[in-house]
């Protein structure tokens, strides 16, 4: 398996449409050679603990024409990727900084992307605010992880400075924007590209593994 490492924030909407898109492309594929780790990039660092208003948030990001712009936009590319989302049900922009302490405590218990799957969808879907503990405990229920080991870690600053420490390294590297993957450790794919791409790049790696072999 070769690794594939997906640099997102669960309130991001490309990541959440890259992720579709990416899933098509593996649906399709036999054999998809990859391994997935979901590595954390916040897109607002400094957002406070207990997060803000969405609406607030957004014009002051984009100006509130250029938001409503952009958010039809997106609107539009996750139902052509058979995605639903509901806008007006979210009305807080959450700090993630415990979604990421989550998905990361997810992934030796082998249930990171479904994980990351019911964030994105409890986010996007259902409006639900993933900052809060009742919320990140019951995903962590619903995909079938410890929920007693990990009340106790979210009771803890258990990671956070990890977390915090890789999503700096990112852009240290010059991660600017989310979602970006990362294939073997050296090769970049960047946004939430077709899954049409996503075939082509599998299409190659099996055609190399299999000269290779």
């Amino acid at each position: 398996m070769i690794k594939l490492d997906i640099i997102s924030d669960p309130i991001c909407p490309w990541c959440y449409i890259g992720k579709a898109r990416l899933n098509q492309a593996l649906e399709a594929a036999p054999d998809q050679p990859f391994e997935i780790e979901w590595r954390p990039f916040q897109l607002n660092p400094d957002m406070p603990a207990d997060g803000m208003d969405r609406r607030e948030y957004l014009e002051h990001k984009f100006g509130k024409e250029r938001a409503v712009s952009f958010y039809m936009q997106i609107a539009e590319a996750a139902e052509a990727s058979g995605l639903s989302v509901a806008f007006d049900k979210i009305k807080r922009t959450p700090n993630t900084l415990d979604a990421h302490r989550m998905i990361r405590w997810a992934r030796p218990e082998g249930c990171q992307t479904p994980l990351v799957n019911s964030l994105f969808r409890r986010y996007f879907a259902d409006g639900e605010d993933i900052s809060k503990h009742d919320v990140l405990i019951d995903a962590a229920h619903e995909v079938g992880m410890d929920t007693d080991l990990a009340k106790r870690l979210l009771a803890t600053d258990n990671d956070l400075d990890e977390i915090r420490e890789e999503d700096k390294s990112f852009r240290a590297m010059g991660v600017q924007g989310v979602p970006c993957f990362v294939i073997a450790g050296k090769y970049v794919v960047n946004g939430a590209q077709d899954a049409q791409l996503w075939t082509q790049v599998i299409a190659d790696i099996q055609q190399k593994e299999a000269e290779d072999a």
